[in-house]
């Protein structure tokens, strides 16, 4: 599918770099291709396909340039948005059983339109106008709906994340390099709960198990699946290859390198 030369834009407030995901969004890929992955699955992202990645989900991405291109259109629906949205257009929210961090949209002529009446609200930058901005992003909120009112209990689900089990969520979830108060909400629970209820699992504080168990990964993927150490310290939550290497070494008595010989 291809798109009538609308470069990669933005609508809504910014995301964070972070691997959680702070806000709803909807993605296009104009250019290029992605995999997200969420601890459990990966959801394959191709040119023209929608998706709506949702609020506090931890994934991970992988992007594939198109002739040295990747350009995409992300379209935030944060919560002050959703509440605004909600007092215009009444919707109810119920459970949503699927556990995706991100929903496929089919394909809809609707979707292509608004996508390509988007092109004469910009200019030389990749930022709508704000006088805008809130009606484009409602203009794709009602398309959305009308397409699929499930969606409704998706958006408009403004409540803290629930109290789940967390020895599951932490071994699926320890190469995520995000904040423990991130695992803590995520998790259900204050940081203070959140550090006691971890003691009292896996018999250690939660910074020093995730370095370990990091590290522990990082043995394994070195010693029996040959894996080079810069293509494994960042997708195993350590910041920079100097970081990873100290505290290998310092782990196992030799450095990541000597593993492969």
């Amino acid at each position: 599918m291809k798109f009538n030369n609308i470069q990669s834009c933005h609508l809504g407030p910014e995301i964070s770099p972070e691997q959680f995901i702070p806000e709803h969004f909807f993605i296009v890929l104009m250019k290029g291709s992605m995999i997200a992955f969420n601890g459990n699955k990966n959801y394959q992202v191709n040119e023209g396909d929608y998706y709506i990645a949702r609020k506090n989900h931890l994934v991970r991405y992988t992007k594939y340039k198109n002739d040295d291109d990747f350009e995409k259109i992300i379209i935030i629906f944060d919560e002050a948005f959703l509440k605004k949205f909600l007092e215009r257009n009444p919707f109810s929210a119920t459970a949503f059983s699927s556990n995706d961090s991100f929903l496929n949209l089919e394909k809809s002529p609707l979707i292509r339109n608004f996508i390509d009446s988007l092109q004469p609200y910009y200019g030389d930058g990749e930022k709508i106008d704000d006088n805008f901005s809130d009606i484009k992003r409602e203009e794709l909120l009602l398309i959305l709906l009308k397409n699929n009112p499930e969606l409704s209990n998706v958006f408009f689900n403004f409540g803290a994340p629930e109290k789940i089990d967390l020895e599951e969520f932490m071994l699926r979830n320890f190469r995520f390099n995000i904040h423990l108060e991130r695992f803590a909400y995520l998790t259900g629970r204050s940081l203070s709960s959140f550090k006691r209820d971890f003691q009292k699992i896996f018999g250690l504080n939660p910074g020093k198990w995730l370095t370990q168990k990091r590290l522990e990964e990082a043995h394994f993927l070195l010693r029996n699946e040959k894996r080079k150490p810069n293509d494994i310290y960042l997708d195993l939550g350590f910041e920079d290859l100097s970081h990873f290497s100290f505290a290998f070494k310092k782990e196992f008595g030799i450095s990541p390198s000597e593993v492969l010989v």
